[in-house]
């Protein structure tokens, strides 16, 4: 699964009037790297397909592993003024695709007028959805066992990326995968992001749940993840106003870092074919109508 696939696709392509670009959205422990096959399988769709990066991890994968100094200073309102000012500078909405703290990061752009549609996998919950299973606080232990790790760049042992991200993975692919996607994450936004649900008021991750004009949201789930497991989806799901189209899929036997798992492309494939079905009117990212 460290390869590239070939550039040929059997991935929905751009219809007429629709979105034809793509903003695919990492999450935390990893870097846009992650999105390599995604991102290949949808140009070779004919989709203009953006990876952009958090502040300061424009560089690769090893560079971050060896000088983490730009996540520990990393936080919420920077990326995210980093993917508005990206999907805000694009002609028109695209389709926004989220995994783990990127569907966090979806869902935020959506409630503030960016995008057509978004299609989050694993997602990480936005502020408000209080449910923690025991396989997410041991997943995450790690960054909340000292407080000190607020102000650090945190990284995973290997036996802890396999239990958070790849434990349906057997072992030498799971390695594989580490050394080629791990970094660490930043302690400052994973230690904010949960005493958020303990401060009054809203916070860097808070959405407005009824916001009438947020554009439809697909949540898929795999069914084995351990750091966002699908009851935590399920929740995400339930405080969004039944009068917005929101839904949820489940996918048995997946891990957390489902967009490399064997059996990806049919899930790209469902993913796009559904945001291009629900995708708004185009409008100009950022402003509502």
């Amino acid at each position: 699964m460290t390869d590239i696939p070939a550039p040929r696709s059997s991935a929905p392509g751009p219809p007429a009037g629709g979105p034809d670009t793509i903003v695919l959205v990492h999450g935390f422990w990893v870097t846009p790297r992650s999105w390599e096959h995604w991102k290949a399988r949808y140009e070779a769709a004919g989709y203009r397909v953006l990876t952009p990066a958090y502040p300061g991890f424009e560089v690769e994968v090893e560079a971050l592993n060896a000088d983490p100094t730009p996540i520990a200073e990393l936080t919420l309102p920077a990326v995210m003024a980093r993917l508005e000012e990206v999907v805000g500078g694009l002609e028109q909405p695209p389709i926004l695709i989220g995994h783990s703290a990127g569907g966090t990061l979806v869902q935020l752009l959506l409630d503030r007028g960016y995008g057509a549609v978004g299609v989050v996998l694993n997602s990480a919950p936005t502020e408000g959805v209080r449910v923690h299973p025991l396989s997410q606080l041991r997943a995450t232990f790690t960054a909340f066992k000292n407080p000190a790790n607020r102000h650090r760049a945190v990284p995973l042992t290997y036996e802890q990326w396999h239990y958070a991200f790849t434990n349906t993975f057997d072992e030498p692919e799971s390695r594989a995968l580490y050394e080629r996607y791990a970094i660490p994450a930043s302690g400052r936004i994973l230690w904010s992001t949960v005493l958020a649900d303990f401060m009054p008021g809203p916070q860097d991750a808070a959405v407005d749940y009824r916001n009438p004009d947020r554009p439809p949201l697909l949540f898929i789930s795999g069914g084995e993840d351990h750091i966002m497991p699908p009851s935590v989806q399920r929740s995400n799901v339930e405080h969004y106003d039944d009068a917005l189209l929101t839904e949820h899929e489940e996918y048995p036997g997946y891990a957390h870092l489902l967009p490399a798992q064997a059996g990806w492309e049919a899930i790209a494939d469902h993913a796009l074919a559904w945001a291009q079905r629900h995708a708004t009117t185009p409008r100009r990212a950022g402003a509502r109508p």
